[in-house]
């Protein structure tokens, strides 16, 4: 039997929303069981924990592994309360202001997305769920002066996850591509805030809440 955690990751103000995510602190499983674990479970991430001290972790959707991720890294450093995660990508920097949890990463992380802009946030709500292809992060701005954007993300990878709810490297690109802070309202109702910093990196941040404890 598996203890996992399950967190919900960028939730919106009223504390509702979020990607959920799911942890397991303790587990000596190899790739291919842990790949199998995260079709099991179903979430759009799942979260292994290699070393809870210092934050390393390896990252599953249900259908492959990651090296980077935005959601899984701020739900897992704030699960295990460390300044940093070890990734196959790199070292990802973290900290919590306030209701705030925040990660610090490289653009060239997060795997590619296409960025489809639109004229308006109605078009991105009107939007209906495309068939298996291209991951799409459609979005448009709602008050450009103030950096608000609407969005919603198609993965488009055939594996029962047809929208995320809120995708912190889509929102990583979004703000390299745009070169600056952005408040984006994703899903039915997440919210993900970012920042680009002078020295490459960029910090995306959110605000987490724990579902709670299962077992598989």
């Amino acid at each position: 039997m598996t203890d996992y955690d399950v967190l919900r990751v960028f939730c919106g103000p009223d504390g509702r929303h979020g990607n959920t995510l799911g942890v397991i602190r303790q587990s000596g499983a190899g790739t291919a069981e842990r790949q199998a674990i995260a079709r099991k479970l179903g979430f759009s991430e799942t979260v292994f924990v290699d070393d809870p001290e210092r934050g390393v972790i390896d990252i599953y959707t249900p259908t492959l592994r990651l090296p980077f991720a935005g959601h899984p890294c701020v739900g897992a450093a704030w699960l295990l309360d460390v300044p940093e995660l070890v990734t196959p990508a790199g070292l990802v920097g973290a900290r919590l202001e306030g209701e705030f949890n925040w990660i610090e990463a490289r653009p060239e992380w997060a795997p590619p997305r296409t960025l489809k802009r639109y004229d308006t946030a109605a078009e991105v709500d009107a939007l209906q769920v495309p068939p298996p292809g291209e991951w799409i992060y459609a979005w448009a701005w709602e008050e450009e002066a103030a950096g608000r954007i609407r969005a919603r993300a198609f993965p488009g990878r055939g594996d029962g996850i047809d929208e995320d709810e809120a995708t912190g490297a889509a929102a990583l690109l979004l703000t390299a591509q745009l070169g600056r802070a952005l408040n984006i309202a994703q899903g039915r109702g997440s919210q993900i805030l970012t920042a680009p910093r002078p020295d490459g990196l960029i910090d995306v941040g959110g605000r987490v809440l724990l579902e709670g404890t299962s077992r598989l």
